[in-house]
């Protein structure tokens, strides 16, 4: 990421407003860190050189030992500064220090044979320092900051053994989660290379499951606040995730199976996403899908809080959902498109016949008109009428003529008595009643009404004799072409 990036998008999620509180056990660095952080990004980014002198004499004091050398909070500097981050990022900077919790080991709080009593501006009377401390603490965490920085330590940095700071590091973090404040942990140690280091900062991350950075605060650098403002950015919330399908399932219907696969697994997906950091490792989480071929985080606007993802279908299943939909097997292109040529040539044919269809379904009758190309023109005749002479044109082109004609039928199953006959009856009106489309499976001599039905609906359809077909044929083209009105049928 780039570092006007990084900035810009800071200050959109902060508003501008970057109030970064440091936090944690007392004796780990913090101290230090906001010193170092003020020395490396904002300091040389003031443009007022009078600011410039001032938050410089606002720094705070640090040094080694045990001694607690943090005894209040304190705004570093005391009023927020602007900078401006290579003429691209404008921000307002303030840094939050305070005492942190206190752990065994350290020095400072107590004074004679009891705790050391200081005045806060929170009461009128004087309390005991570790009271104070913890106050200013949550004060810090709560109402002070934007954004966290909890600082914790392996003990190397002081001679307080690592497991001192462990009971302080959790009740931080609580606080910190219990109020979703955006914040992550730096580890500060003399030694950030060793592999007791690194295994320590998994340790972390594993237990209370934030991004830990290794870190000498000593020896900070510019990288160093850069990759710890990158951690920070990522754990604010997601806010929307644009995931984008091929154009091809986008025009399947909501009820199709691979719509409502992509669906589910979004909405299974969503479910473990608050945070940007969550967006990587959810989405790699849809490669265990079958029906998923690969997904790529194609854009991440981190200061919206927006991402883009683009997903693909594994290979192949374009073809296999073709063939579900059309009926006919596709393997590949080729299949593809002998099927197109094909399928093209009987859509052509329907929509050709498609308006007399509706017709004839809706009045009883359709007609498809005959095309330009089957007309059919007989060579002219010179003839003579009333002692002038004229030329005749004959032409001739086939039409399509739909009737619709109501089969009937019925199935009369002889069962014996008259009761066993109400008893049938009964039992069919039940089924029809309850379930209607069982009524049709209802077995009958080996065979279900259906099928009973069906025959002889087949029966009557081919009854009408070959001559009689072609005979009302002849008499509809002589209606047509004579114009005659009137009919009349006989049927013997």
């Amino acid at each position: 990421m780039e570092e006007f990036d990084l900035y810009r998008d800071i200050a959109e999620r902060t508003q501008g407003d970057i109030y970064v509180g440091v936090v944690g056990p007392v004796r780990t660095g913090k101290s230090t860190f906001i010193k170092r952080f003020m020395d490396l990004l904002v300091i040389p980014n003031i443009e007022n050189n009078y600011k410039k002198e001032r938050a410089k004499d606002e720094l705070p004091q640090s040094a080694a030992g045990k001694t607690i050398m943090t005894t209040e909070p304190k705004f570093v500097p005391n009023e927020a500064v602007e900078i401006k981050i290579k003429d691209n990022a404008k921000l307002k900077v303030r840094m939050v220090d305070c005492v942190g919790y206190l752990v065994k080991g350290a020095l400072g709080y107590i004074e004679g044979d009891g705790p050391r009593m200081v005045t806060t501006p929170w009461y009128d009377y004087e309390i005991p320092f570790e009271e104070a401390a913890e106050i200013g603490t949550r004060k810090v965490i709560n109402d002070h900051s934007t954004i966290g920085i909890l600082v914790t330590t392996d003990g190397s940095i002081t001679e307080i053994p690592r497991e001192n700071y462990i009971e302080a590091e959790e009740r931080v973090i609580n606080e910190l989660k219990a109020i979703n404040k955006p914040f992550i942990m730096i580890l500060n140690t003399t030694h950030p290379y060793d592999p007791d280091t690194v295994n320590l900062k998994r340790e972390l991350e594993e237990k209370y499951n934030v991004p830990v950075q290794i870190m000498d605060v000593m020896q900070m650098r510019n990288e160093d606040v850069d990759n710890a403002l990158e951690k920070v950015l990522f754990e604010f919330p997601i806010k929307e995730i644009n995931i984008n399908l091929p154009d091809w399932v986008d025009a399947l219907d909501m009820s199709h199976w691979l719509k409502r696969d992509f669906l589910d697994s979004a909405k299974a997906a969503a479910k473990d996403m608050f945070k940007l950091r969550d967006l990587k490792p959810t989405m790699d989480k849809f490669n265990e899908y079958d029906f998923v071929g690969d997904v790529q985080i194609e854009n991440m606007k981190l200061g919206e809080g927006v991402a883009d993802v683009n997903m693909k279908t594994r290979e192949g299943l374009f073809y296999q959902v073709l063939g579900e939909m059309s009926g006919y097997e596709i393997k590949g292109e080729t299949q593809l498109l002998e099927l197109m040529k094909d399928l093209s040539g009987a859509k052509r044919e329907y929509d050709r016949v498609a308006g007399a269809l509706k017709d004839v379904r809706e009045t009883g009758y359709g007609l498809v008109p005959p095309q330009l190309d089957e007309l059919k023109l007989e060579e002219p005749e010179i003839v003579k009428q009333n002692g002038r002479f004229g030329v005749k044109l004959r032409a001739s082109a086939p039409s399509l003529h739909m009737i619709r004609a109501d089969i009937e039928t019925e199935v009369s199953p002889i069962v014996g008595t008259e009761k066993q006959g109400e008893e049938l009856v009964r039992s069919l009106l039940d089924q029809f009643e309850n379930d209607p489309g069982k009524l049709w499976q209802t077995n009958m001599f080996g065979k279900t009404l259906e099928e009973m039905v069906k025959e002889g609906l087949q029966n009557k359809l081919y009854m009408m004799p070959e001559d009689v077909r072609f005979k009302l044929q002849r008499t509809l083209q002589r209606i047509i072409n004579e114009g005659s009105g009137g009919l009349i049928c006989i049927i013997l």
